[in-house]
């Protein structure tokens, strides 16, 4: 009787092992200041799952869990993520304050954090199991600073820094650096999210005359800064980072945006990729408009997470993360994705303008 037991309880767990789901975290902004990004990037990752819905066999089990744009509910939703749901992967964070938050629980903890949207390059400085499918910021800064030189025709520049965020910090530096290197001139004005009032700002920015506004933020402070701008009665450029690609940056600010131009990872009317063409004919049908870049991570970070659990062959977090950081040429929906061993993804960056309140294609610009 005893052997029949213990016969009959091998089987069901293995019956559980071999059949149950593989839980995957998803750790993202849903409510508070940056909410439309969590929002934007979840809708990837839900499309994602409708294309690749099952992994080694076994249907992929999502599990959101919501920072509320918060640093310590970020590292507090990993933690969870991790120890309660016992999860062999996480999909996040987002803004690069967060992920670093959250992604030193993850390291700790020897499981793999996959970041659709982190571009700070403080995200996978020294980490062994922190990766992103999107582009860096000394990239990102070039390729603004690149723009705003040869394109813009820009020779004087204000840089408007958010210091309660590292992202805003690290691409402000960046810009600087190379447009100086290009012989702009530089000015510097702060300030810290949720501000409101720009007034003082842009006073003595406007002193100035400067050809362009360079706000690399997120989009409430970026519509605000706009608006308030041009009631001051500047007509210069307005250029922005990936942060500024929000629906809410055109409900914030009006027509005040209209011309502004942002580096960001995609834009939906040129996929480069076949997958990036039936991602936005599925994506369509189902959300009854574009893709943002930031659905389009979402949408990379899950596919290139569950094609290297298939390669790994195993859920083992270390096998899965070896996977991750051994990814080369992988067809995603923002390009062909290489994961170098650094966690970091080599990938082009593509300019938009904001004209008539929606997000159009300008450029893309390769590294």
């Amino acid at each position: 009787m005893k052997k029949v037991f213990v016969f009959l309880v091998l089987t069901l767990f293995a019956l559980v092992v071999m059949g149950g789901d593989i839980k995957i975290g998803v750790a993202f902004p849903m409510t508070g200041g940056i909410s439309a990004f969590g929002q934007q990037t979840y809708e990837g990752v839900l499309l994602a799952q409708q294309f690749f819905p099952t992994v080694l066999g076994q249907k992929v089990d999502l599990i959101l869990a919501d920072n509320r744009s918060d640093k310590t509910e970020a590292a507090n939703v990993v933690s969870r993520l991790i120890s309660l749901n016992n999860v062999v992967a996480i999909i996040g964070e987002l803004a690069s304050s967060n992920t670093m938050a959250g992604g030193s629980i993850a390291e700790k903890a020897h499981v793999p954090m996959l970041s659709p949207t982190s571009t700070d390059p403080l995200v996978t400085q020294g980490k062994q199991y922190i990766s992103r499918v999107c582009f860096i910021d000394p990239f990102q800064g070039h390729v603004a600073a690149v723009f705003s030189l040869n394109y813009l025709k820009a020779k004087t520049a204000v840089v408007f820094t958010d210091v309660a965020q590292d992202y805003s910090v690290g691409l402000t530096n960046f810009f600087v650096k190379d447009f100086t290197n290009g012989g702009g001139k530089i000015y510097k004005e702060y300030y810290q999210s949720g501000d409101q009032d720009f007034t003082a700002q842009l006073t003595d920015a406007l002193s100035h005359h400067p050809d362009l506004l360079y706000i690399p933020g997120y989009y409430p402070e970026i519509a605000l800064i706009a608006r308030q701008a041009r009631q001051l009665g500047y007509t210069g450029a307005l250029l922005a980072g990936d942060g500024a690609e929000a629906p809410q940056l055109v409900t914030i600010g009006g027509s005040a945006v209209n011309g502004l131009y942002y580096t960001t990872s995609f834009n939906a009317e040129h996929p480069s990729t076949e997958l990036g063409k039936e991602f936005v004919k599925k994506y369509q049908e189902m959300y009854k408009t574009l893709p943002s870049a930031f659905a389009a991570l979402g949408f990379d970070a899950y596919a290139v997470l569950v094609n290297a659990i298939e390669r790994a062959n195993s859920t083992d977090p270390a096998k899965i993360n070896q996977a991750i950081r051994s990814t080369k040429d992988f067809e995603g929906v923002t390009g062909y994705i290489t994961i170098d061993s650094s966690g970091n993804a080599i990938k082009s960056a593509v300019v938009n303008e904001v004209v008539n309140g929606q997000f159009t294609y300008v450029t893309t610009i390769n590294p």
